[in-house]
């Protein structure tokens, strides 16, 4: 069978194989893609031991919630080219091991289940780790699993946000009483927040106690500081402290939609009274 250009493309499209694998592959089978494809996969486990430590700067992010906006998680999986992590099948592999990761629990997301590579992909009876490397012949990139998160909180809701990109992304768990759809949207926009200013914890009770002092040390070491009466000292560190928190802490963080509030102020005008963040993850590639 003459194997054409188009049909070349479409499997590349279909794959995001290099042109040449995917033409030999078409040779080999005939002209049939399926059986193209299953070449290239055949192909990809013999060359995939050769392309493990080559440099993954490019990917996709995917995430999803479910359970009345009770649990959802998060992973990101890295590609070598823009042009493999734009493709139409990395694109639906990607997805497929999301719904994986949302349904099985990897080690990582949740202890005392098995790590990720040995988990049995989509009850085919083949580990999640061969699978991987069955892409990485079909596509010629390493691909490697970055980040994976999943967090559930059974008294409030969980949101998530993926940036336009694509290649970075965040999620996160309130405490509230507010239904999901209204959840939905004031955690996205909270997501949308958490994906700009990436902020290193979520209250302030979670800032360790030596980084802290750490900074109180420097605050009432500075020429700022010294050079004022002793009686108001103290006062000038708090005030300092304040915006410590400010700049690493979500809560106290400025409102990405309103420098005049925080996003503390904000999250409670729109969730209601006491609602509360308990934990976020804040997913990046490259």
């Amino acid at each position: 069978m003459q194997i054409t250009a188009k049909m070349v493309r479409d499997l590349r499209e279909r794959t995001g194989a290099p042109m040449m694998d995917c033409k030999k592959a078409l040779s080999a089978a005939d002209g049939d893609v399926n059986g193209a494809e299953d070449h290239l996969r055949k192909q990809g486990l013999k060359s995939a031991a050769k392309k493990k430590d080559r440099e993954t700067a490019e990917g996709r992010v995917f995430a999803a919630i479910g359970g009345e906006s009770r649990r959802g998680h998060m992973v990101g999986v890295a590609c070598e080219t823009d042009f493999l992590a734009k493709s139409d099948g990395f694109v639906e592999f990607v997805s497929q091991l999301s719904n994986h990761v949302n349904n099985l629990d990897p080690d990582g997301v949740d202890d005392g289940q098995r790590p990720l590579q040995q988990q049995n992909w989509q009850g085919e009876g083949k580990p999640v780790g061969e699978v991987i490397q069955e892409q990485v012949g079909t596509f010629g990139e390493n691909i490697r699993v970055t980040q994976m998160v999943r967090l559930e909180n059974g008294s409030g809701r969980v949101g998530a946000y993926v940036h336009h990109d694509h290649k970075q992304g965040a999620i996160v768990s309130v405490t509230t009483e507010a239904a999901p759809d209204k959840a939905g949207e004031a955690l996205k926009a909270l997501c949308q927040h958490i994906v700009v200013f990436s902020p290193s914890y979520a209250n302030r009770a979670d800032v360790p106690e030596d980084a802290l002092e750490r900074e109180r040390e420097v605050v009432a070491d500075s020429d700022e500081v010294k050079s004022k009466p002793e009686n108001i000292r103290d006062k000038i560190i708090e005030g300092k402290l304040s915006k410590f928190y400010a700049g690493c802490v979500l809560t106290q963080q400025p409102w990405i939609h309103d420098d005049k509030q925080s996003v503390q102020k904000a999250l409670e005008q729109e969730l209601g009274k006491g609602s509360r963040i308990e934990s976020y993850v804040r997913v990046r590639l490259g």
